[in-house]
């Protein structure tokens, strides 16, 4: 299948998509068909911010349209923060849209984890993934939400991680392990792996973007349907 994907949201994060996906295929020996579109990502925060999901709905709406006219079979917001209006998108999206968010709990629950410490935007944290963990429990820091939120906005943004950004993220997951009773610390913002790649965190750490890229090679491998989660 032809594979579509929404991103410059950010940039950093659209690069991991493109080498993870295509290091994927090219181990299965497959033809990666690929598509990708550029969206804005100071567009896309402000968006979030307010609330807007119709606004932004209509944005990726657009973005679809002309993926689906490159020929692709399916679409994929490439930022866990930007499903914050997934529902609106597949609502009136041209094709079919492959969730970050809906394969994690069973992944979790794969693995055995009762529950899991999560590091992403603002509203990711606080809604617990959007509120669509269902097996698995899921911790955050509320009280530093808005402060480690902003931290990750700027590193996606800037598509680099400062010293100190990395020590505020590593040491959240530790606290999250240590003092609230995560048995792993879940990436679940696309950009964090500028911060933890290489790093050795003394923690369990799960990238949720590892997830979403094995569902679409199985996807682009014809192994399943990119069913909207």
């Amino acid at each position: 299948m032809h594979i579509g994907l929404i991103g410059g949201i950010g940039v950093a994060a659209t690069v991991e998509y493109y080498r993870r996906l295509t290091t994927l295929m090219n181990k299965r020996q497959q033809r990666l068909e690929l598509t990708i579109v550029h969206a804005d990502v100071q567009e896309l925060i402000r968006n979030n911010n307010a609330d807007d999901r119709r606004a932004q709905a209509e944005i990726y709406a657009r973005l679809i349209d002309r993926l689906k006219a490159a020929g692709c079979d399916c679409a994929v917001i490439t930022s866990i923060g930007g499903h914050f209006c997934f529902e609106e998108t597949k609502a009136i999206s041209a094709l079919p849209l492959v969730s970050a968010v809906a394969p994690l709990d069973a992944h979790f629950e794969s693995l055995g984890l009762s529950s899991v410490g999560l590091l992403g935007t603002r509203r990711v944290m606080q809604t617990r993934l959007y509120g669509q963990l269902k097996a698995t429990r899921a911790v955050a820091l509320d009280d530093e939400a808005a402060h480690l939120g902003q931290a990750y906005t700027d590193m996606a943004v800037a598509g680099h991680c400062t010293p100190d950004q990395r020590h505020l993220f590593l040491d959240a997951g530790r606290r999250m392990i240590n003092d609230h009773g995560a048995r792993a610390i879940v990436l679940a913002g696309t950009d964090l792996n500028l911060a933890f790649d290489g790093q050795d965190a003394g923690y369990p750490v799960i990238d949720a973007l590892d997830v979403h890229v094995d569902l679409l090679a199985r996807i682009a491998s014809g192994e399943a349907e990119p069913a909207a989660g």
